[in-house]
Order: C-alpha cells, then sequence, then structure tokens
C-alpha cells in the first residue's frame, strides 16, 4: 500500500475496499482482533519512527511529547477495545413484551462497509488511528485522508501500515482541496471528520448528497472556569498542562480562563511561575511545540495584534519567542473585550485570554449565549458550583477540577454538541458508532400473530385491546 494522492487511484482503492467487505461483510471476532494487535505491534515497535516524522512536520515537537499524545494514546485505546470487544459483539437482548409472546428481540451489530476517516494536523497519529481502530473493533474496511499539513507523518504512517495490511483494509490519503472534495463525495457507509467547523460544513453538505451518515468532531471557545474556593496553586499545577500541551494546539485545550477578580494577580504570578518551571532556558528550544505553519503563526500573531490595537494587555509567561522555529511562550491576553477577533475566533494555539468575574452566574450567563463548546472546565471544591455550571451549560465533554484530561478515558464517550460537532466516538461509543444496530425479531415454532388479523370485529379482537389498553 502507497501514499494515495491522485483521484483515479482513491476512487480504485474505494471500489476495491467495497468488493472486498461484500466477500466478508461480517469479519470474526478474531479477524478484528488481528487487526487491532497487528496495528499495536507496528505502532510500537515503530515509536520513534513516527515521532521524528511528526517532529520534522511541525519543526520541532519533542519525541516524548509524541509518544505520549499520539502512540500511548492509540496503543491504550487498543488495548481498552481487545479487551471488551467479545462483549460488545455480543447480540444485546431486549424485552418484547406480551403482545409479541413467544419470542425473542435482539439488537445485532452489524459492521457498515467501508468507512471514510478526515484527519486534522494537530495529532495526526492519535486522530487517525484512534478512528481506525473503532472501525476495525466495528468489522469495517477504512480510508483516511489525512492533513497535507503532514507529509512525512503521512507517508510513514502509509509505509509502516503496508507491511501489515493490504490496501482494502485500511488505506492513507493525501492531497489539498480537489482530494478532499472527491474523498467527500464517495459513497462511504459513514464518514468521521475532525477539524474546523467550516470545513465540517462542507463535508456535511457533501455527504448528504448521497445520504452518508457523518461524525463530526468540532471545536469551539472551550472555557475554563476558576472559582474563588478553589486553591490558585493547585489550580495552576493542574491546569498548566492541559493548554501548554502540543503549544495549546488541541481542540479541548482551554481557550479562554475565567477568573474571580480577586485572584487575578495571584493567577498570573502562579502560571508564569509555573510555566517557566516547564520551560526555562536550558530545554525550550526542543520542548516547545511548533505552531505547525507559517500561515497559523500569522493568525497567532494577528490575534495578539488586534487585541493589542483595541486595548488588551498581553503578557508572555517567559521569554523564549522564536520566529525562526515558530516557537511561543504561552501568552495571557487581559483586558479583552468581545469586537477582539480572539474573543470570537477558536484560539488553537499558545494564547490564553483572562476574563475576570464576580459572580459565577454571569460566567455561566456568558458561556451559555455562545456557541456550545467541545469542551468546558470547572475548577471549585464548591459541589452546588459544579453542579450548577454542570446543569447549566452545555458542551461535549467536561472536567471538574482538571482540564482537556477527559478525552484520554477510553471508556467516556468523545464528541462535540451543537456548533462543536455531533455524534460520538472513543470505546464502545466507537464500536457503535461504526455499526449499524440491527433490530431482530426471533420467532419459534409457536406464532400467535395471525390471531390479530381480519375479519376485525371478532370478540377476540375486542378482548386483546381492551387486555393491552389498561
Amino acid at each position: 500500500m502507497t501514499l494515495i494522492t491522485t483521484i483515479d487511484a482513491m476512487q480504485e482503492c474505494f471500489q476495491s475496499q467495497k468488493q472486498a467487505y461484500a466477500v466478508n461483510p461480517y469479519p470474526s471476532i478474531s479477524e478484528r482482533k488481528t487487526q487491532l494487535k497487528k496495528l499495536k505491534k507496528l505502532m510500537i515497535e515503530n515509536q520513534r519512527e513516527i515521532a521524528a516524522a511528526m517532529a520534522q512536520d511541525f519543526g520541532c515537537r519533542n519525541e516524548t511529547e509524541s509518544i505520549m499524545l499520539d502512540i500511548l494514546t492509540s496503543v491504550g485505546q487498543i488495548n481498552y477495545t481487545l479487551g471488551r470487544l467479545k462483549n460488545w459483539m455480543k447480540p444485546e437482548r431486549r424485552s418484547i413484551g406480551m403482545m409479541f409472546f413467544p419470542a425473542k428481540a435482539e439488537v445485532h451489530y452489524q459492521p457498515l462497509g467501508v468507512v471514510g476517516v478526515v484527519t486534522p494536523w494537530n495529532y495526526p497519529v492519535f486522530l487517525s488511528m484512534g478512528p481506525l481502530i473503532a472501525a476495525f473493533a466495528a468489522g469495517n474496511r477504512a480510508m483516511i485522508k489525512m492533513s497535507e499539513f503532514t507529509p512525512h507523518t503521512n507517508k510513514k504512517i502509509a509505509e509502516l501500515l503496508s507491511g501489515s495490511f493490504s490496501s482494502d483494509e485500511v488505506a492513507i490519503v493525501e492531497g489539498e482541496v480537489d482530494i478532499s472534495v472527491a474523498f467527500s463525495k464517495l459513497t462511504f457507509d459513514h464518514i468521521l471528520f475532525t477539524g474546523s467547523g467550516n470545513v465540517g460544513k462542507s463535508i456535511l453538505r457533501e455527504a448528504a448528497e448521497e445520504l452518508v451518515p457523518v461524525t463530526l468532531e468540532l471545536g469551539g471557545k472551550s472555557p475554563c472556569i476558576l472559582t474563588d474556593n478553589y486553591s490558585v496553586k493547585t489550580f495552576v499545577k493542574n491546569f498548566m498542562l492541559s493548554k501548554t500541551l502540543n503549544s495549546g494546539q488541541t481542540c479541548v485545550a482551554p481557550d479562554t480562563l475565567f477568573c474571580h477578580r480577586k485572584q487575578l494577580d495571584e493567577l498570573i504570578a502562579a502560571l508564569k511561575s509555573s510555566y517557566q518551571g516547564y520551560f526555562n532556558e536550558s530545554n525550550r528550544e526542543q520542548d516547545i511545540t511548533s505552531v505547525i505553519n507559517d500561515r497559523q503563526w500569522q493568525r497567532m500573531k494577528h490575534l495578539l495584534s488586534d487585541a493589542e490595537s483595541k486595548g488588551a494587555q498581553v503578557e508572555p509567561l517567559s521569554e523564549g519567542y522564536n520566529e525562526d522555529r515558530r516557537q511561543m511562550p504561552t501568552t495571557l491576553v487581559l483586558n479583552t473585550t468581545d469586537d477582539m477577533q480572539i474573543s470570537q475566533e477558536e484560539i488553537f494555539g499558545p494564547l490564553l485570554p483572562i476574563v475576570v468575574f464576580d459572580k459565577l452566574s454571569d460566567v455561566i450567563k456568558q458561556v451559555s449565549a455562545q456557541p456550545r463548546p467541545l469542551a468546558l472546565y470547572i475548577f471549585s471544591n464548591n459541589i452546588d458550583e459544579q453542579r450548577q455550571v454542570l446543569y447549566h451549560t452545555h458542551s461535549g465533554g467536561a472536567c471538574v477540577n482538571d482540564a482537556a484530561f477527559h478525552v484520554g478515558v477510553d471508556d467516556l464517550p468523545f464528541g462535540g454538541v451543537g456548533a462543536s460537532g455531533m455524534g460520538s466516538y472513543h470505546g464502545e461509543e466507537g464500536f457503535k458508532t461504526f455499526s449499524h444496530a440491527k433490530s431482530v425479531l426471533i420467532r419459534g415454532k409457536i406464532n400467535l400473530t395471525p390471531l390479530f388479523g381480519p375479519p376485525y370485529g371478532r370478540k377476540l379482537h375486542d378482548l386483546i385491546i381492551k387486555f393491552f389498553m389498561r
């Protein structure tokens, strides 16, 4: 299997996968586990090569960070899936009720067929292998369209997969707009897209023409709320990693930090101290992940300049700004206003607006007035406050006294709501997303259904109606 880079090759591969699925429409548990184990083996054995490819694409991405965020997480999902797949594949017994007695009712989870996965650049392995794990577990074949911004990673993943899988099991596609449009027009049995809202809308429009079901994992301005009863020192300790991983280029990274007015000065000082403990003069050049490309770098600079020109105060948490390497320290933005672009756009980078509040209810109103985000974080020791935020806001997922790491819990579904997406995957939800839940009614030798038939108006009908209308 080579990296697919043309429309003709992509369409040919799609037809090959459809034909292969038709020959084996319900792979056994043994076949599925074999695929997952092969995938796990190649990722473990080639982890350093994969990390090196990602470093080439980003410019700087520490090997340890790449292995932890992209490879360890994927291997963890495989292990979790292997341990539970047998139970997921079992038909689920359902109640039939008295009216259909005697019979059995079951739900059978049937593979959909050939699924398409569209992957972004920020976690190119985790966000391609995660859906593939779910697709394999559910018995499908998959084509994965990877980002044109990660060519080295794409080539390496295609090369490694070719050693263990045929192209009618899984294929890697790379290309720009023409390939992306053609990919979204293929009559997949399901498409899972991770990326921006605008591209997600385009994918949804194209898929609608062929009635292809779509799962959208988008983003949004995920808020983080620090209440005045929570220790600032403890907060910073538990918060910092979630914002600095991948230099904030994470769909569930905290986008805006709300803190009580009286905590602001202490918070800024603590954030600076913690950040400088993470990244100092001796390690920041190799440990701060680069902004992925010049377009995103210029976008970060523009968000800062726009905010400053409109009265915001900008405070980098340390030195370490390096234009040549596209490295920017996490930078606080204070005194933001609604007319600033940083208040309107998902940041997806190393910038952190801080908004002060006096009453928690004001934050809840402000968050609820915005498009529903992919994640929301509340740091509070007060259970009533926790519940107030969780029950009066909407978000794809949430953490209490932590941020971002709900994504790593294999047994939790991952997905958005409203503007941040539709549908979910990970764990059992991933298996079900790529399966059709087929309703099955099973009759034995005794079947009482003919008793309900015409001619109508018999006493038997009256008795049946009275009995079941109680």
